[in-house]
C-alpha cells in the first residue's frame, strides 16, 4: 500500500467543537506534539478570525518543527472582488505558511442561496483564489465545502468546482462531507468518480452526524483519496470531526498503509491523552484503540483466555498504539481474573490467597464497592491481604466546618492530624467544599515528607448513592480518578457520610502515588 497523508485539523476544526477552548500557548504546544507523533500537516487557524490565531502563526515560525508543515485556513475571495485586494486572502500569505488551505462553494444551493452569487462567479472565486496564492509560492489545497451533497444535486457543477480549483494549481483538492449525512459505499463511488475526472490528488473531509465518519474516511482512501483530514479524539462541531487516532490505527494496522513516521503508532495513546488534557476533557473510557477500555477484560472466562493468549478477544496488541491490556476486578471475576491481576506481584502460586483475594473482593461489592474503575484501591487491597503494604502516612482525626460567610457564601473549611514518618502533622486548609478543603489539608500534611505528590491532581470525582431506599441513611460510593505525568488511575471508597467515602478514595489514591514512585525506584 502507498503513503497516505494526514492533515490534522484540531486547532482550527476541532476548536469549534462545543465547551473546546485553546490558549495561544495550547496551540503551540498541540503543535509540537502533532509534529513528534509524525502529522503531516496541521491546520492552526483563520488568520482573520481572531487575534489569537494571528498570533499562532507569528509563534509558530520559532517552532523547531521536524516533520509537520503548518497550513493556514481561509475562504475563497469575496464575490465581484479582485483577488489582489482581498483581505481574507492577504491575511492568508501574511501568516507566511508554506501551505495555504482555502474553503469554497461546491453546493449549487449554497452557492445561490448562501452567497448570493452566480454559479459562473463562484468558480471563478475559487480560480482565482487557488491561482493567487500559488502565485505567491504556497502550495494550496481546496476544501470542497458539502461536496457530497452538492455531488447529489447538481454532478456536473460539483466537479466544475473541482476543475476549476485542479486548472488553478491546487495541489490537492478535498471532498468534505460537511453535513456528516453520506454513507460510506456513496463516498467510496464518489471519490472513485473525482479520482477518474481530476489529475491532481484527491483528499476526504468527513463529519461524524451518522457515527460514520471513520467508515467514510476509509472508504473514501480505498477509492483513492491520498490525504484525511480530521482532528484528534474526533473534536468538533455538532457530533465532531473524523478521529485521525482511528483513521491512523485502521490505516496502518488494517490495510496496511504509509501513515505517520515509523514507529509512531506507539504513541498515539499518549498524544490522544495528552490532547484532551490541553482541551480540559475528561478521556473517553470507550475510545477505540487508545481508550483506558479499549483492552479491558472483566467476564472471568474472557480473562481466562486472554491469559492463556491475548488474541482470543483482542484484534491487536495494546502496544502496537501505545495502550494496555487492563483486567478489571468485579464480582464476576473469577480465580483467573485475580491471578492475572497480581501477576506482577509472583503471587500467583498461593491459590488460598488468591480465594481470598476475591472473596474479599466480592464482600466489597456486597457493600457497594466496585473495582472496575478503581484498580488503584484493588492494588492496595492485594499488598494488604499479601502482606506486602505498610501505610505511608497514618489518620488521627480530620474535621470538615461549613459555615456561611458575611455574603451568605457558604465557607469550608478541614483540617488533619497525620501521623507522618515517625511525627504529628496537624494542617489546616480552605475549599470550594469539604473534598476539596480536606484534599487540601491533606496534601499540606504529606507535601514535606513527599514532595512528589505536588505533581499528582485529581481530574474526577463521581458520586453515587448504593442503596437509595435507605434514604439519607444511605451509603454512598465515591471514584476518584488522579493523575500524574504519566498515568491515570482510579480509587474507590463508600460509606453512609460522603465525607469519609471522599476520605477513603483520596487517601488511597495519595498512597497508589507514593507505592508506584517507590517501585519505580523515583
Amino acid at each position: 500500500m502507498g503513503r497516505v497523508w494526514v492533515y490534522d485539523t484540531t486547532l482550527r476544526d476541532g476548536s469549534q467543537g462545543e465547551g473546546v477552548n485553546f490558549s495561544l500557548q495550547d496551540k503551540l504546544l498541540l503543535t509540537r506534539k502533532l509534529d513528534e507523533l509524525g502529522v503531516d500537516f496541521v491546520e492552526g487557524g483563520y488568520p482573520l478570525s481572531n487575534p489569537k490565531d494571528a498570533e499562532y502563526f507569528r509563534a509558530v515560525r520559532d517552532l523547531p518543527l521536524k516533520h509537520t508543515k503548518v497550513a493556514a485556513f481561509g475562504m475563497t475571495r469575496r464575490k465581484n472582488s479582485p483577488a489582489e485586494g482581498d483581505v481574507g486572502l492577504n491575511a492568508l500569505l501574511a501568516a507566511e505558511t508554506p501551505v495555504v488551505t482555502i474553503v469554497g462553494k461546491t453546493w449549487d444551493f449554497h452557492v445561490t442561496d448562501v452567497l448570493g452569487t452566480t454559479l459562473d462567479e463562484n468558480r471563478r472565486m475559487i480560480a482565482d483564489s487557488v491561482a493567487f496564492c500559488r502565485a505567491a509560492g504556497r502550495e494550496v489545497f481546496y476544501d470542497a465545502e458539502h461536496f457530497f451533497d452538492g455531488y447529489r444535486a447538481d454532478p456536473g457543477y460539483a466537479l466544475e468546482t473541482l476543475r476549476a480549483a485542479a486548472e488553478a494549481g491546487a495541489a490537492v483538492v478535498i471532498l468534505c462531507d460537511t453535513n456528516g449525512g453520506t454513507m460510506p459505499e456513496r463516498v467510496g463511488e464518489v471519490v472513485a468518480e473525482v479520482r477518474r475526472q481530476l489529475r491532481c490528488e484527491v483528499g476526504i473531509h468527513c463529519h461524524n452526524d451518522c457515527e460514520l465518519a471513520v467508515a467514510n474516511t476509509l472508504a473514501a482512501v480505498r477509492a483513492g483519496a491520498s490525504q484525511v483530514q480530521g482532528t484528534m479524539n474526533g473534536l468538533g462541531e455538532r457530533c465532531g470531526n473524523v478521529d485521525l487516532v482511528s483513521v491512523a490505527a485502521n490505516l496502518a494496522l488494517k490495510y496496511g498503509y504509509e501513515v505517520l513516521t515509523p514507529g509512531s503508532l506507539a504513541r498515539l495513546t499518549e498524544a490522544s491523552r495528552y490532547v484532551y488534557e490541553l482541551a480540559n476533557m475528561n478521556f473517553r473510557p470507550g475510545q477505540p484503540f487508545v481508550g483506558a477500555s479499549a483492552f479491558a477484560h472483566k467476564g472471568g472466562m474472557h480473562t481466562h483466555a486472554v491469559a492463556k493468549d491475548p488474541t482470543t478477544y483482542e484484534h491487536i496488541t495494546p502496544e502496537a498504539v501505545g495502550n494496555e491490556r487492563r483486567i478489571l476486578v468485579s464480582e464476576l471475576s473469577g480465580h483467573s481474573t485475580i491471578l492475572a491481576k497480581t501477576t506482577k506481584y509472583q503471587l500467583t502460586h498461593d491459590k488460598a490467597l488468591m480465594t481470598a483475594i476475591l472473596n474479599r473482593v466480592q464482600d466489597l461489592e456486597n457493600e457497594g464497592y466496585e473495582f472496575e474503575a478503581a484498580e488503584a484501591s484493588f492494588d492496595l487491597l492485594v499488598k494488604k491481604a499479601a502482606g506486602l503494604y505498610a501505610p505511608w502516612f497514618e489518620r488521627r482525626a480530620y474535621r470538615v466546618n461549613i459555615e456561611a460567610g458575611p455574603d451568605g457564601t457558604p465557607v469550608t473549611e478541614a483540617t488533619v492530624k497525620l501521623a507522618v514518618g515517625g511525627a504529628v502533622q496537624h494542617t489546616a486548609s480552605e475549599g470550594d467544599g469539604p473534598v476539596n478543603a480536606l484534599d487540601g489539608a491533606l496534601r499540606k500534611a504529606l507535601l514535606p515528607s513527599y514532595p512528589r505528590l505536588a505533581e499528582m491532581q485529581l481530574v474526577d470525582y463521581k458520586v453515587r448513592v448504593v442503596n437509595p431506599r435507605e434514604g439519607t441513611a444511605a451509603r454512598v460510593r465515591v471514584v476518584i480518578e488522579s493523575r500524574d505525568r504519566d498515568a491515570v488511575w482510579g480509587t474507590v471508597g463508600v460509606s453512609e457520610n460522603v465525607v469519609e467515602a471522599s476520605w477513603l478514595a483520596l487517601a488511597d489514591s495519595i498512597e497508589y502515588k507514593l507505592f508506584k514512585d517507590a517501585e519505580e525506584g523515583k
